[in-house]
């Protein structure tokens, strides 16, 4: 499965210069195949979480209408700085633990008419036998305009001085004719271009969840579905789906599901008149189960998650937002188990971002995984990683639980300062 090894963000909103694991150009740790991002409220982790929104969004609607999306405002409520700059991102990737990372580079800015629209956009991945030096884009855009590459090797070399083009038969012009929309939008559905497909297809799948249990509780259309939606109001339709093509697994993940949750004997399914498949939890105590619409907020978020994480064919990348919310401190622990089994797993595995203020959720994590964000003293976020501190490491080695020296302020104890 896919994985982002790091990544950078520049100029949006609080993140105006923030960086997360690997690059090409650094040498640090790749990102964990589970990661927390920590930290007070109103110090960005709501705004990293929407950082990949955005980009997921910007590849299905445009840069200008994702800036528009989900209540962000337009584009001058979305870049740091008093709204001027470009946005930047930087992902770092490995298709396969393989295969050699490729990196995609985007930019926006405004055009003179005050419309975002994309001024840069670049994939690029070093030459086999190639272990270090500047990769080889294989697709660079400037203001929508520039070349692809469809070959093994690739189209440019050089730095940000000085780029040699490379003369071959399998690099293609490309001038897209709207320039708020993504290259890899258009030229990632061409079998010309499968490292663009690939990467495309990546972006596009990555599952944000905006889960909410009176979302779920809706008594779903009739029919089945294979994958749960980021609302979660087609609980039922999943469950459906894997009742007529997993029926074995199933059966397996609701008996699995019902150890996980205190207090629920069994979980099953019930079909009505007119088509639909109903949840019903039996409640230990009580003779009739209760639905979907009848259980607590916490019962019915942790069950969607597990369920989640049991997707015959899931997503690459999964990020979730407080996922502590509604549930009982002791249920921390067994999801973020069943988050580091899923993630860590050899097959069929998603890599899971996830962003929490709860002490209890982060005892269970490791500090490899635990990434803290705060305020510099310009205001803007800093982020470093719990392990990075040789002192937590040694506390987490003689026992003490990582939620605890956080709650402790053992993780807060210097101020960041400004770049």
């Amino acid at each position: 499965m896919p994985r982002i090894e790091g990544f950078r963000v520049q100029n949006y909103r609080v993140l105006r210069d923030v960086t997360m694991g690997r690059l090409w150009n650094n040498k640090q740790d790749p990102l964990t195949p589970l990661v927390a991002v920590i930290g007070k409220n109103g110090t960005g982790k709501s705004t990293m979480f929407d950082m990949f929104g955005y980009l997921k969004d910007a590849l299905q609607s445009g840069v200008e209408e994702a800036c528009d999306l989900k209540q962000r405002g337009g584009f001058r409520r979305l870049v740091s700085a008093g709204g001027r700059g470009h946005v930047r991102f930087e992902i770092y990737y490995r298709e396969s633990k393989d295969e050699r990372p490729i990196t995609y580079e985007l930019s926006i800015g405004l055009n003179a008419h005050g419309r975002p629209v994309v001024t840069e956009e670049r994939l690029r991945q070093r030459r086999k036998g190639q272990p270090r030096g500047w990769p080889f884009s294989f697709l660079w855009l400037q203001n929508g305009q520039g070349l692809a590459w469809s070959g093994e090797e690739s189209l440019y070399r050089g730095d940000e001085e000085r780029i040699e083009e490379v003369e071959d038969s399998s690099s293609i012009p490309v001038r897209l004719t709207d320039p708020s929309r993504l290259g890899i939008s258009t030229l990632g559905v061409l079998k010309d271009h499968p490292r663009i497909a690939r990467f495309r297809s990546f972006l596009e799948s990555w599952y944000l969840s905006y889960f909410t249990p009176d979302a779920a509780r809706s008594l779903p259309l009739a029919g089945p579905q294979r994958h749960l939606n980021i609302h979660g109001d087609n609980l039922g339709n999943v469950v459906e789906f894997m009742e007529r093509d997993h029926p074995a697994r199933l059966h397996t993940i609701l008996a699995r599901i019902a150890k996980r949750i205190p207090g629920i004997q069994r979980i099953d399914t019930k079909r009505t008149d007119d088509g639909r498949l109903l949840l019903r939890f039996n409640d230990r105590g009580f003779s009739d189960p209760f639905y979907a619409q009848q259980v607590s907020d916490g019962t019915l978020k942790l069950f969607a998650y597990l369920l989640l994480l049991e997707d015959p064919d899931p997503p690459p990348f999964m990020c979730i937002e407080e996922p502590e919310n509604g549930l009982y401190h002791r249920l921390l622990e067994v999801l973020a188990s069943e988050l580091r089994r899923h993630s860590t797993a050899p097959r069929n595995s998603s890599q899971v971002f996830l962003t929490t203020h709860q002490p209890y959720l982060v005892d269970a994590l490791q500090p490899e995984e635990v990434w803290l964000i705060e305020k510099a003293d310009d205001g803007f976020a800093a982020v470093r990683r719990a392990a990075d501190s040789a002192v937590i490491r040694n506390l987490v080695q003689e026992g003490l639980p990582l939620g605890g020296l956080w709650f402790s302020d053992y993780l807060e104890t210097e101020r960041p300062h400004a770049r």
